[in-house]
This record gives C-alpha cells, structure tokens and sequence, in this order.
C-alpha cells in the first residue's frame, strides 16, 4: 500500500509526542516510579528548584542547607529513599519528618522534608515513593509555596539532589527530530518549513515527508494554505 507524504504528515508528529513523553517518563501528573537505584524526587513529576544547596563556609555561617523545590500547600510528599522515620514532629512552628535511609553508613544519611505534615509516625519504616507527608503552608521564604528537602550525615549538612540518579537530574528528553524555533547543533533556527537558512536537516533531504516512496511527495500534496499552482518544496531524489 502506497503511504503518502499527506497520512505521514498527520501522524508523524503524534508519534514524536509519544516518544517525548516515554523518554521523560509518562504523561504529566503520572505517580512517578522509583528509578532503578532505588530513589525518586520528593514530588510527583520534575519539581522546579526554586533555589539550591550552598553550603556555608563554616558550622554557622550563612548558606543554604536545603534545595527548595517549588510546590503549592496540600501537596503529596513522597520519601526520596526508603528507610526508618526517625523523627516526625514540629520544629520552631514547623512541620518536620526524617528518614533515616539503610545502609549508608554510620551515622546513616537522613533526609528531611518541612514544612509538613506527617502521614507517618516516628519508627515507621517507608518505601521509596510512599506518600509520607503532605506540604503545609507554613513559614518560608519562597514566595509561592515550596518544599524544603534536606539530606545529612550526622551534623552534616550535604546536597540532597546527590541522592538522585543522573537519569532523574535531565532537563528533557532528547529531540528526535528538530524542532521549529530551536536551534540545530551545527546550524541557526529551524523555520516553519523544518530548514535551517543553508542547509537542511542531517540525514533527510526532507524530513518531514520520509514515509514517502522513493522519498519524493506523493502527486496532489501541497502545504497547507498553499494555492494550487503555487510553487511548493519538494524533496531531493
């Protein structure tokens, strides 16, 4: 059966979709699956870090000891690792859980989660992924609401996004096919006809019509809001 440039041109970009959402990890809002080291983000998805670990110079100087991960009140907290709660309570006015994480040592490392309430109780043992507390409003100093996600060893304050696996800290899914507006590796923007100024994408003479025979356009295509009889690209032999 003859495919031609006009069915590729439809579902082309739904697969690209499909395959984006794979590579990211599911569609948005999905339960987020604990990756295979055993650790996940504290929130469902990728959380924006509103502002990260900066450690202090000294045992009381100025720093930040957390990474704040942006989130409005009533959000779920999940444990980033699994192990034994070590502490859920209120600290100055605020809520605080601690979990301590199984063979990391002595003293064991233990992450922390504020401002919270706790859905667990000190002595609990948690899965990696478990909801363990919900996001309280409380005092902070994010603006909008953010959670405050520490890790430490003993009194030792050490950046929590250590935790994560590389394949957790990616910014995005690799592009399988350029994208109009984004820059090529080796070339200026992508117009709206998919070609960057001199030159056209590797490995295609015209990417967008690759399901057609011979690669050329299938007889009848035109672009749409193009007049027939209006000049229109077709692709190299």
């Amino acid at each position: 059966m003859r495919i031609t440039c006009e069915r590729t041109r439809w579902w082309l970009p739904w697969a690209v979709v499909l395959a984006a959402l794979t590579a990211w990890g599911g569609w948005p809002g999905a339960a987020v699956a604990a990756d295979a080291d055993g650790r996940v983000w504290p929130l469902a998805g990728r959380p924006s870090v509103v502002r990260g670990w900066e450690p202090p110079a000294g045992p009381y100087g100025p720093g930040h000891r957390e990474a704040d991960l942006a989130a409005a009140p009533g959000t779920e907290v999940l444990a980033a690792a699994g192990g034994r709660v070590s502490f859920a309570g209120t600290v100055a006015g605020r809520g605080v859980l601690s979990v301590e994480l199984a063979g990391t040592g002595d003293p064991p490392l233990r992450t922390t989660y504020e401002p919270v309430r706790p859905l667990v109780a000190k002595g609990d043992e948690v899965a990696v992924g478990q909801t363990v507390a919900v996001l309280e409003a409380g005092p902070s100093h994010c603006a909008a609401g953010c959670l405050h996600w520490g890790l430490r060893r003993g009194d030792a304050y050490l950046d929590p996004l250590s935790l994560l696996p590389p394949s957790l800290l990616r910014h995005g899914p690799s592009r399988l096919l350029p994208v109009f507006g984004v820059p090529l590796p080796d070339a200026g923007v992508v117009s709206g006809a998919g070609v960057s100024a001199g030159h056209e994408p590797a490995g295609s003479a015209c990417w967008w019509c690759s399901g057609c025979r011979g690669g050329g356009v299938s007889p009848g295509w035109r672009r749409p809001g193009r007049r027939r009889g209006s000049s229109r690209r077709r692709c190299r032999r």
